[in-house]
């Protein structure tokens, strides 16, 4: 009898990391299928991916593409189409689903993720805004629904990576690296005048506008820390943030007896998405090999005051409760925001404190709260704006 194949719903499959986790499928076809495609507004590339997988549904978060999407499968009578954030949320629990990649952008994650794990699926997690805007809560339900949560974010997953087989063994403080975005030589002063052009143009990865302006101020490398506080339940205090240019080592952990674990490659997300998928086993990839002959390795502490996002999300995870989905939801505003030029490069920073001191902080949200809160900052930061 022949395996059954692990049948894989991706949160996001037009985006960056969708596109590469559809690599992943395609390169071990005889482990994976596609059970379902989702995106938000791009119908054309999401029509194309699913006559190319053949996936049984699809779904459009943006209901107004509904028929455009109808139509452009009209010849693809097998696969069922759907649109809205509820069919969203329903589409995860389908019996046959053995994993959901969580690979959308933003806030919009969180609701379909605590519908994966209710319903017992495997979290291959790329949606850093889940455990930031609803840490305590995502863990919660993943114990009690026995769900497993696997990073695939280059960093967790590479931390992850090295405390595979450790057991126990506790952890003294955890290395994340960053890369250090484009503007890690720049003064305070250059930064005043630095455009969305010159912030999308990261030094070595190739990611969606969202987190590559996110990457730049390093309010991304901010957001990894709180969700390292999650994933690896470490106080933030434990978490060392490591500028570290060549992004080669993807990150760290020192044990208590000062021994540290890397894992090293070049930067390649496939490589994080395929361990996600085949863990804990490790299977073939193609592509280029890390040659440390070629790459000097250097590592800086992060400036904070020119990167002062990065002290802000220290400082959200620290006061705790509602206070990082404040801070998720403003960001989400100017960032977009800054993409329109509707707001300078450090507005940015300013915008979000603001809305931080502005709205109501409860320490003990429940998902209720999560939602009413994230409307409040995006309102309150919107009006900081004009």
């Amino acid at each position: 009898m022949e395996n059954k194949k692990r049948q894989i719903a991706i949160l996001g499959s037009t985006g960056s990391i969708g596109t590469q986790a559809l690599e992943v499928i395609s390169d071990h076809s005889d482990l994976y299928e596609v059970y379902c495609l989702t995106a938000n507004n791009k119908t054309e590339l999401l029509a194309q991916q699913a006559k190319k997988y053949h996936p049984a549904a699809v779904v459009i978060a943006n209901k107004e593409k509904y028929e455009e999407l109808c139509q452009l499968l009209s010849d693809e009578p097998d696969i069922k189409v759907y649109a809205g954030s509820k069919a969203l949320d329903e589409i995860v629990e389908a019996e046959p689903i053995d994993m959901v990649l969580t690979a959308m952008v933003g806030f919009a994650g969180l609701s379909p993720t605590i519908h994966a794990i209710k319903a017992g699926k495997t979290i291959c997690l790329a949606n850093k805004e889940t455990l930031v805007v609803a840490g305590e809560l995502i863990l919660a339900l993943a114990q009690k629904y026995h769900t497993p949560i696997l990073p695939v974010d280059s960093e967790h997953s590479a931390i992850f990576q090295s405390i595979v087989g450790e057991g126990d063994n506790q952890i003294e403080k955890i290395l994340l690296t960053a890369s250090g975005g484009p503007f890690r030589l720049k003064s305070i002063d250059e930064m005043r005048t630095v455009t969305k052009d010159d912030a999308l143009r990261h030094p070595t990865w190739d990611m969606g506008a969202k987190i590559t302006i996110d990457s730049a101020t390093m309010m991304n490398k901010g957001f990894e820390v709180i969700e390292a506080k999650w994933l690896f339940g470490v106080a933030p205090e434990q978490i060392q943030v490591l500028v570290h240019p060549q992004s080669i080592v993807h990150s760290a952990v020192q044990f208590i007896d000062g021994a540290v674990k890397a894992q090293l490659g070049v930067p390649d997300m496939r490589l994080p998405i395929q361990y996600a998928f085949s863990y804990p086993d490790r299977l073939s990839l193609p592509g280029e090999r890390l040659d440390l002959f070629k790459h000097p390795l250097e590592f800086f502490e992060p400036d904070l005051e020119k990167f002062p996002c990065l002290r802000i999300a220290f400082d959200a995870i620290a006061k705790g409760g509602n206070m990082p989905c404040i801070v998720n939801a403003a960001n989400e505003v100017v960032n977009l925001a800054f993409r329109q030029d509707r707001c300078a490069y450090l507005e940015m920073a300013e915008i979000i404190e603001k809305t931080m001191q502005n709205v109501a902080f409860d320490k003990n949200p429940d998902y209720d709260v999560y939602v009413a809160t994230d409307k409040e900052a995006r309102r309150v930061a919107e009006s900081l704006l004009n």
